[in-house]
This record gives C-alpha cells, structure tokens and sequence, in this order.
C-alpha cells in the first residue's frame, strides 16, 4: 500500500508504507478519505517538527472501515463504517483522572505524534472509534471530525436559542462554527474579509458582512439594541480578531478563543472587567462532541458539498497543502486514501 509523509522542510512524499497489524485494543481501518486542516498545515510549515518523528505519515479528519480487529476489542467487527477521534490521553494524568482527557496533560494527538491517516491501512486504538451511519457517505464523514471541533466550541460557549452569536473568521472552521450555533437556534454573524469565503458563506445560509466595509461594533449593537453579542467566537487567530471581540459582547457576555495564537496578542482585559465578560478557551473536543457531529451530519442539516473545493488522490496531497497554502478559493481539501 501507499501513504502520504511528511519528510520536513515542507516535503511531502507518497510511497509504500507496511501495515502495522492491530494489537490487543486495536483496530485496523481501511482509511476511505481524509481531508487536510489548518493543523496539517502547520504540520507542513516545520512549526510541529519537535513533535514528528519523519519520516511520518500524518492527516487526521478521516473516514473508513474496519479492515481486522485486535484481541481484547468487542462490539466492532470487519466492515463496520467509523470515524476517529484522533486522540490518545494517558489516562493516569490530573487532568485524565479529573474527566478531562482530551486536554491530557500528557495527549498524544494521532497523526502528529504518531502516524495519521493519509495511507491506505491505518492501525488505532480502538477507544477513538465512532460509528458512521449508512445514511452519510463516506466522502461527507470525513468532515465529522471539523464539525466536532465546532460542537465543543458551540457546547462550551453555551449558545442557546434567540441568541446573537459573532463569529470571527469564516474559513473552515469559522463557517462551521456558524453552522452549528445556528442549528443551535442562535442569530449569527460572520465576519470575514476574504471576498471567496464571503461569497461561499452566504451561498451557505449566513449573514456575513466584511469589517473593512462595514463598521462591525456599530452594526452589531444597532441590531442588539445597544446590549451587545450573547457570545463572541474568535477563530481568526489574528491581533485584530484579539482586538475587536472585546468590543462585541454585552453585560456578562461570553467570549470563545477557537484559533491557535501562535504568539501572544495584545488584549483589553478592561473590557472584560467592565463588563463582567467571561473568557472561555477551547481545545478539540470529547466523547459527546463527536457523536453530536455526527447526528448533524447524518440529518444532512449542513451543506457538505459547499464545504469541500476538491477531492485529490494520494498523490495529490502536496498540491492540496500548496492549494491552502496560497488562500483564496479554498475550503475544505479532501484526499481519497482507498484508491
């Protein structure tokens, strides 16, 4: 079989990989697609080279089937359809034994400190599973694991319905953060600058303006008459994101951090003390995020083929990087492994 590996100094290889059989607690997947994210991005840039060891094959938003099972797994058997919650806690952690084990203190994330799913045959630990209905394609279930990452970020920000969400940055998972706060039954606001992604929000049902043509604050407290946003999710990752979620929300509103800083930002703490603002990070997601992702999706509630730009064979996955690299009009990347 063949996988896709990160070699460094963005380098990206397809050759032949050996398939690792499953051990007792494991599985092994026939991987159908794999789409590529922001963290793959990042993976591609050198800024995780301290924690791959490459060669290393890497991707983790997948979709499959079970090709065998380990001893010690019950209740799967070949053929059965699955997603992976791409992470492995220590279980022995503060944090593990406090009920929190997707911020293991110690958490192995699949396919970055161990391989991921850009190849044919990918061997898991069988506690990651979740099992795809047969009513969602599984080119459409490769998507389960994004939209996780917005049921936790909806779920922690606790939006409720009547409510008035902001959402800071309308790529991939800004648009799907939208999407579900507004299955939540909250009124969203997306707010974005790229002309694509605007235009591809509206095409997906959302009120999206641009803060360079539209004075967002002014907007945003007309329509609120002069309270304020419920909750203010900042998945720009930018100073000026930083900077304006401070200005939305009202008396004890709620702020969301969704994007990786990858260095500190300034932010007005006054804001939040004058307002008794609450602050709330979020970091991947649980058990019960991926299972709502999942019933989302089956109720075919979210327009999967807006999300996805292109589906790229194995061998494609550099020019899909290069692709998100470069901006513009693009999505979601997707990668079909089982060809």
């Amino acid at each position: 079989m063949r996988a896709a590996y990160y070699e460094g100094n963005k380098t990206i290889t397809t050759s032949a990989c050996r398939p690792v059989a499953p051990g007792p607690g494991e599985v092994q997947l026939a991987v159908s697609h794999c789409g590529i994210c922001g963290t793959d991005l990042h993976l591609y840039h050198g800024h995780m080279d301290h924690r791959v060891k490459t060669p290393q094959v890497f991707g983790h938003e997948m979709s499959g089937t079970i090709a065998a099972v380990g001893t010690a797994v019950s209740g799967y058997t070949a053929g059965d359809r699955v997603t992976v919650m791409p992470l492995d806690p220590c279980g022995t952690c503060p944090a593990c034994k406090a009920g929190h084990g997707h911020v293991c203190q110690r958490l192995k994330f699949i396919g970055i400190d161990t391989p991921g799913a850009l190849q044919a045959l990918w061997t898991v630990p069988a506690h990651t599973l979740h099992r795809i209905p047969d009513s969602l394609s599984l080119e459409h279930a490769a998507l389960i694991e994004p939209i996780a990452v917005a049921c936790h970020d909806v779920r922690l920000g606790q939006v409720r319905p009547g409510e008035y969400a902001v959402v800071l940055g309308g790529g991939p998972i800004g648009s799907l953060v939208a999407l579900v706060a507004q299955a939540a039954g909250a009124r969203v606001v997306v707010s974005e600058i790229n002309p694509f992604r605007i235009e591809l929000a509206r095409k997906l049902g959302l009120d999206v303006i641009n803060p360079m043509e539209t004075d967002l604050v002014k907007m945003v407290t007309e329509q609120t008459q002069d309270a304020g946003a419920d909750v203010v999710f900042e998945v720009s990752g930018s100073a000026a994101g930083a900077e304006m979620m401070t200005k939305l929300p009202r008396v004890r509103g709620r702020v969301v951090i969704v994007a990786v800083f990858a260095k500190p930002v300034l932010v007005d703490l006054h804001k939040f003390f004058w307002r008794e603002i609450k602050l709330c990070g979020t970091r991947v997601y649980e058990h019960e995020d991926f299972e709502k992702a999942i019933e989302l999706a089956a109720s075919h509630a979210l327009p999967f083929e807006k999300l996805i730009t292109g589906v790229y064979p194995l061998e494609g996955v550099r020019k899909g990087l290069e692709q998100m690299e470069k901006g513009g009009e693009v999505m979601k990347i997707l990668v079909e492994c089982g060809s």
